[in-house]
C-alpha cells in the first residue's frame, strides 16, 4: 500500500517550483525542468504538488498564466491576442473560451471593468477555485 506522500516535508520545494513557475511563465514550463527544480521525479512531482497545493500542476499554471492575463488587461493592455500568446494560447478564440471559463467574463469586458470590478471578479474566481 502507498503511503501519502508528508505534505509538511515537501512545502519548499513545492514553494521552489512554484516561485519558479511565476517567474518563467513567458517561457515553455517543462515537466522534466520543474522536476528538477524541486528534487523529484516527474511523477513524484506531481503527486506531491497534487497534495500540497490542492490543484495539478497544469491548473496551477493555467490559473498563474490566467491571473496574470487579468492584470494585463486591468493594465490597460491593447491587443487581447498578444495578451492571449504570452498566456500560452494560440489564438484569440482559445484563450476567450478559457478566460471566460476562469473568471466568468470575456476579455474584452473584463478589460472595461474599473479596476475595483475586475479585482472583485478576481477574487471570486480565486475562492470559487478553492
Amino acid at each position: 500500500m502507498i503511503q501519502p506522500p508528508n505534505i509538511h516535508a515537501y512545502q519548499d520545494q513545492i514553494r521552489q517550483i512554484q516561485r519558479y513557475v511565476r517567474d518563467h511563465l513567458d517561457e515553455p514550463l517543462h515537466r522534466k525542468r520543474l522536476a528538477q527544480i524541486g528534487g523529484f521525479s516527474v511523477p513524484h512531482m506531481h503527486r506531491v504538488f497534487t497534495a500540497c497545493a490542492q490543484e495539478s500542476m497544469a491548473d496551477y499554471i493555467r490559473r498563474m498564466r490566467m491571473q496574470r492575463a487579468g492584470q494585463k488587461l486591468r493594465m490597460g493592455a491593447v491587443d487581447i491576442t498578444e495578451v492571449a500568446l504570452a498566456a500560452g494560447y494560440a489564438t484569440h478564440a482559445a484563450f476567450s473560451k478559457a478566460f471566460k471559463q476562469h473568471f466568468g467574463i470575456t476579455p474584452s469586458a473584463f478589460r472595461q471593468l474599473g479596476c475595483y470590478a475586475a479585482t472583485c471578479s478576481w477574487n471570486r474566481t480565486q475562492i470559487i477555485q478553492r
